[in-house]
């Protein structure tokens, strides 16, 4: 005689105290990409705030299993919800950089402007200025960030300007809109998490 014990942990206890939890200060992330990029301490209020929740959320769920030496799922659901809050976070940071990068340079480059404006030859009208084995800035909105690029070649490099393609110009500039960043975030996190969630709910409950 042979007997099998088909055992099952009911999920109801643990989606109310982690999943739901976890899955809401995910959400509560993205909230800062709809706020205005020069709000720095709202958004790095709001991304550490959550950064800080899931590390307390994750050290609770731990406590309430058994201590095993491998990855639960649960663990792995909260590490990837760890995740997209450290990645919300990250993201502002890589925003605010671009943008205080930009606004350094265009200050500098008014100065230098007008400091050395003897010096400089006009290369093209209402573009740029072109001095002495230097490259002023490219002036543009606000809303662009360029960083010159040392030893680029022009025809291989994908985002030159029509100045570097012409020859007039010896070093290349890397054109990056930043206020995309956040509209491309708005699309790419809920995608991203939404994928993340069905592949993780049919695999462990019907796989």
């Amino acid at each position: 005689m042979t007997i099998f014990f088909d055992l099952s942990r009911r999920m109801g206890y643990f989606t109310i105290q982690t999943y739901i939890p976890c899955s809401m200060i995910v959400v509560l992330s993205w909230v800062s990409f709809w706020i205005n990029k020069d709000a720095v301490p709202a958004r790095t209020s709001l991304g550490i705030t959550t950064v800080l929740t899931m590390t307390t959320l994750s050290t609770i769920s731990r406590k309430s299993l058994p201590k095993v030496s491998y990855v639960t799922a649960m663990d792995l659901f909260v590490s990837v919800c760890f995740i997209f809050t450290f990645a919300a976070l990250m993201e502002y940071g890589t925003l605010h950089y671009f943008t205080s990068n930009r606004q350094t340079k265009k200050a500098k480059a008014n100065n230098n402007t007008q400091q050395k404006a003897s010096s400089m030859v006009n290369i093209r009208p209402g573009t740029s200025l072109l001095q002495m084995n230097n490259i002023v800035p490219y002036h543009e909105e606000d809303d662009y960030a360029y960083e010159c690029l040392d030893g680029k070649d022009c025809t291989s490099f994908f985002c030159c300007f029509d100045d570097c393609r012409s020859g007039a110009w010896r070093e290349n500039k890397m054109h990056v809109r930043v206020s995309k960043i956040d509209s491309y975030s708005r699309i790419f996190f809920p995608t991203a998490f939404g994928l993340f969630n069905l592949v993780y709910w049919i695999g462990y409950l019907y796989l």
